[in-house]
């Protein structure tokens, strides 16, 4: 299994940034898949996640400024991040998992002005 992110970099308050994490190694079109972050200090904190039918979880902090979506086609799944705030900065992860956990190597968001 192998799970890379891409996508995250520093942008201002009221920004956007689009994550990719792009999968291998699984069959992507019948997995669940899910979003997570971690900042300095703190653990790892859930952001989304999209099933095989396409149906979607948000945490309440990011619901109405993130969007989660998946191309199975491409084996990517992406998560779409407006309005990003101060407190949105952290290392995105991408996870999978079946019998065990997988995480991608993270991506870098920083929103800072």
């Amino acid at each position: 299994v192998q799970l890379v992110e891409s996508g995250g970099g520093l942008v201002q308050p009221g920004g956007s940034l689009r994550l990719s994490c792009t999968a291998s190694g699984f069959t992507f079109s019948s997995s669940a898949m899910s979003w997570a972050r971690q900042t300095p200090g703190k653990g790892i904190e859930w952001v989304s996640g999209i099933y095989t039918d396409g149906s979607t979880t948000y945490l309440d902090s990011v619901k109405g400024r993130f969007t989660i979506s998946r191309d199975n086609a491409k084996k990517t799944m992406y998560l779409q991040m407006n309005s990003l705030k101060l407190e949105d900065t952290a290392v995105y992860y991408c996870n999978f998992r079946d019998s065990a956990s997988y995480w991608g190597q993270g991506t870098q968001v920083t929103v800072s002005s």
